[in-house]
């Protein structure tokens, strides 16, 4: 059996790792990126800004695709009060590296769904919490090498190489991964965007 979807879903991202996540879900799907830059707001907390981005992203595509559902998400990491999003050097990898090791953090992924010709917009935060080893200058400079830091939020990926220096998550695994599949796909249930064959408030039935 096959989850239904009721019209065109349309996700905001050109994240791979989402894209992924989706598609394990055997949920079909187009993928067009929103282009919208990821700015930093001063004094905006990190739930903050992953709702107002993740909105955004949805919005950029929704209002060229207005029949369709649109799915936008964000995720950013923070640390003592520092959001810390996608390291543009191998020396900004390393610093990052270097506030995580041995330290808690916490994961923030907005994510936002709208379709504007039935005038739903929807958007929720989710936090999960991270626990890092303590990373060595090697392992460090090792990693901070390799193409995997580069286009994720805190310089590492959960779902990578970069799973050796994690030791705990408490909350949601695919948060942290970038796209809370959980409550994704509870939202996109409650706005009737897709359906489980079986359940109860499914009108086919």
């Amino acid at each position: 059996m096959q989850i239904r979807l009721e019209g065109r879903l349309i996700l905001a991202s050109a994240s791979p790792r989402r894209t992924e996540m989706l598609r394990l879900m055997g949920i079909d799907f187009e993928v067009v990126p929103s282009h919208v830059g990821e700015d930093f707001r001063q004094g905006e907390t990190p739930r903050e800004q992953v709702l107002r981005l993740a909105e955004a992203k949805a919005l950029a595509v929704a209002n060229r695709h207005p029949d369709a559902w649109v799915l936008g998400a964000d995720t950013v990491v923070a640390i003592a009060g520092e959001l810390l999003g996608k390291p543009g050097s191998a020396g900004e990898a390393r610093k990052m590296l270097d506030k995580l090791s041995g330290q808690e953090h916490e994961v923030f992924t907005g994510f936002s769904i709208i379709r504007l010709r039935a005038g739903i917009r929807l958007r929720e935060a989710v936090a999960s919490t991270v626990l890092f080893r303590e990373i060595t200058r090697g392992e460090r400079d090792w990693y901070a090498a390799q193409d995997e830091p580069y286009d994720k939020a805190g310089a590492y990926a959960v779902q990578g190489m970069g799973a050796f220096f994690i030791r705990e998550i408490r909350g949601s695994y695919t948060n942290v991964v970038g796209l809370p599949l959980c409550e994704v796909i509870d939202a996109l249930k409650r706005v009737r965007a897709i359906h489980f064959h079986g359940d109860d408030h499914d009108p086919h039935r």
